[in-house]
């Protein structure tokens, strides 16, 4: 049977010349024999005791920012698993892993399959042009990374966003979605689409 684990890992965001202190969440979704990793923040030994030594079949990267892709690589190698990311997000990997790609692609559309229930990948750009979110109907999870949070849209102040951009991403792909789905951030807590949807013309109005 199919759950979710999460943890919280602690370390630093960078982007643009600046520099914050961010918690960022790690999630894991699979049964008790196997699991796919949602972002590779910063520290592998937390995400590992969260897999609980089970097969991890991937690593899949909301997106590229290095508080999300930071120890992907180093993950990759402690499970064998590969590190998927949507292509549009290279310019933002190289930062991190200069020279380097992630070992395979996200695609609007792709579904992926672990612990009896599948992940359908939803290409989400305006926080990163590679920005995905990966919805299980099932589980009546939605993993958003940076795209949506309790409040609002990801940020979109810095290189590679825009806020028109993830406005139309959150409006047609994520708040088309039944109203239970819960939402599972990238940081902070979970919310609903339920209690999101309401409030998409507060956030145009404000612009952000």
């Amino acid at each position: 049977m199919a759950r979710i684990g999460h943890g919280v890992t602690s370390g630093t965001f960078s982007l643009d010349g600046q520099t914050f202190d961010v918690d960022n969440n790690v999630w894991v979704v699979g049964d008790d024999s196997e699991c796919v990793v949602i972002d590779a923040p910063h520290d592998v030994a937390a995400i590992l005791e969260i897999v609980d030594g089970r097969t991890v079949k991937a690593i899949l990267a909301t997106h590229a920012h290095d508080d999300h892709v930071r120890v992907a690589p180093e993950l990759a190698k402690a499970t064998g698993a590969p590190v998927l990311l949507h292509p549009a997000d290279q310019v933002l990997w190289e930062l991190t892993h200069p020279g380097t790609r992630a070992d395979g692609e996200l695609a609007d559309g792709q579904t992926i399959e672990v612990g009896g229930v599948t992940l359908e990948v939803l290409h989400t750009p305006g926080h990163a042009p590679g920005a995905c979110c990966f919805y299980a109907p099932e589980l009546k999870a939605l993993f958003t990374g940076d795209t949506l949070f309790q409040g609002g849209p990801g940020a979109t102040g810095r290189s590679h966003s825009d806020f028109g951009v993830i406005v139309e991403s959150i409006r047609t792909r994520l708040l088309t979605l039944p109203a239970d789905t819960v939402v599972h951030t990238g940081h902070g807590g979970d919310t609903t689409i339920g209690d999101e949807a309401p409030h998409l013309e507060e956030w145009i109005s404000r612009g952000h």
